[in-house]
């Protein structure tokens, strides 16, 4: 296959920048919530809530919202598919740069 046909085999859904952040960054932890994925990507409510929004319908994030001392605490993990997803993005990454720098 070629590396221009690889790449677009890619998983779109996590290729977006910011859904890719967030993948990432819940990959290296247990869970995090609302804010501190807010910090670590530095991005605004708005944006960080459409794309972890669709992060959730596909199945690769889990969404659990409670409340602490009456302040609504959305916390989100990285569900197995989504973990699963992730290793197969980075995988085809891994291949397309292998692809790219061969002779």
């Amino acid at each position: 296959m070629t590396a221009a046909a690889q790449a677009a085999d890619l998983d779109r859904l996590i290729h977006e920048k910011m859904r890719l952040g967030i993948v990432s960054a819940l990959a290296s932890h247990e869970s995090l919530s609302f804010n501190e994925l807010k910090r670590a990507l530095q991005t605004s409510d708005g944006n960080l809530s459409v794309h972890a929004r669709k992060l959730e319908d596909a199945g690769y994030v889990s969404c659990t919202k409670t409340f602490e001392a009456r302040v609504p605490k959305t916390v989100y993990r990285l569900t197995a598919a989504g973990r699963k997803a992730l290793e197969r993005y980075l995988d085809h990454m891994e291949a397309l740069i292998r692809a790219t720098r061969a002779p």
